[in-house]
């Protein structure tokens, strides 16, 4: 079995646009007929970057792939890592070997008739706990969600009778970013110093979800590495009193004795990864800078890189919570990976992984009771209905920021 060719896809969701507003998928076909699907998930970083997105599967694959064996996927994808990034990989990059990856490893389930999660090792668990972000279900439901940002309609009170909502469907666990995320390149630059209405916005907010669930479910904060530490530092404080599960990117992840201050500041768990690949998450570990890792299986380097991590992970004690946000791809090999090891604790869903996601898939993600379950069919169990691809294809290009 030999790989032939790799198609890149790139798809516009439609709105609310929930796990971004493009998805960027790679398919691999082999001389055997066999097919293996991969995803890019990279936040923002791509967009705008189509075309090259393109070139970048396109020669990599004749590159790194073309005409060789891929139940040898571990050794191809070192090989990428080692020729790609020099060793020092971005984010960007890994993102796009993430994608080889995945499908790498998708086609040798699929040559083994096995899930990937036997090829790991075999399953610790059927049933993977997720969590949404807090989006009114009703309203995407029925269609009615008009933007992502839809889930601030309503203040605090609001917020808390949607929170009230989705524990009530079955979710066990609830994230936001209290202090509401604005962006990476527009003003103040991140990181910034909160206002006092801040603080005091995210407190309220997170005291009436906790009065709202009680203790049906965590509440997870989310801050997109936007505050400077000592603003973090301050916002756990005003936290702590309503046990929230973890702190989420703190501050932005570049600096780990910065990340270890805040973590021996606070009694909230920090949790951070969604933007690191491969050997990033070794100094966290190490340095006691988190307690929860969330690589992207988009973005950390795959399975192999995300099984490293968990094996890292595992010996300091940290408990893996991969970070989704992108599509069904990257979602069905999390599954597989949380499957599979023993120091897991929850999963990233865009909302039950439902919605968009049944329209570009053969086969549905079934979500239940809080938990999706682990496919049994072979490799990550999820392929992509290409007519569907095509038709939501996105155009390139992004326009200017004036």
């Amino acid at each position: 079995m030999k790989l032939v060719s790799a198609t890149p896809y790139i798809v516009r969701t439609p709105k609310p646009h929930l796990g971004g507003h493009k998805w960027f998928f790679v398919k691999l076909e082999t001389d055997n007929g066999l097919v293996g699907w991969g995803e890019c998930a990279v936040l923002w970083s791509m967009m705008g970057m189509e075309d090259t997105f393109e070139a970048i599967v396109n020669d990599a694959f004749e590159r790194y792939l073309l005409d060789e064996t891929p139940i040898d996927r571990q050794m191809l994808t070192k090989r990428m890592y080692g020729g790609m990034t020099a060793q020092n990989p971005g984010l960007f990059t890994a993102g796009v070997i993430s994608a080889f990856d995945v499908a790498l490893w998708d086609l040798t389930g699929k040559f083994y008739n096995a899930p990937i999660c036997d090829l790991l090792g075999g399953k610790f668990r059927d049933r993977i706990r997720t969590y949404t972000y807090i989006y009114d279900p009703d309203a995407l439901e029925a269609g009615e969600s008009d933007d992502f940002a839809d889930r601030w309609l309503g203040g605090i009170d609001g917020i808390a009778e949607v929170a009230k909502k989705l524990v009530d469907r079955g979710f066990t666990g609830l994230k936001l970013d209290p202090v509401e995320f604005h962006g990476t390149s527009t003003l103040p630059l991140t990181p910034y110093e909160l206002s006092m209405e801040q603080y005091d916005t995210a407190a309220r907010t997170i005291e009436a979800i906790r009065d709202a669930i009680g203790t049906r479910a965590d509440i997870l904060i989310g801050t997109h590495g936007q505050t400077t530490p000592s603003s973090a530092r301050r916002l756990a404080k005003l936290l702590e009193p309503y046990n929230p599960l973890w702190l989420e990117e703190p501050c932005p992840p570049e600096n780990v004795d910065e990340m270890v201050r805040i973590a021996q500041s606070t009694t909230i768990p920090i949790a951070t990864g969604e933007r690191l690949a491969f050997n990033d998450f070794q100094p966290l570990f190490a340095a006691g800078a988190c307690h929860f890792a969330q690589p992207d299986l988009g973005g950390c380097g795959g399975i192999t890189a995300a099984r490293e991590i968990a094996a890292m992970a595992e010996a300091h004690y940290v408990l893996m919570a991969p970070h989704v946000w992108g599509g069904p791809i990257i979602t069905a090999a999390a599954l597989q990976l949380d499957a599979a090891i023993p120091n897991f604790l929850i999963q990233e869903s865009i909302y039950t992984s439902n919605l968009f996601f049944d329209e570009i898939v053969e086969e549905p993600f079934v979500w239940d009771d809080g938990d999706l379950l682990v496919p049994d069919r072979p490799g990550h169990g999820i392929n992509l209905v290409e007519e569907k691809l095509l038709e939501h294809k996105a155009r390139h290009g992004l326009r200017r920021r004036s």
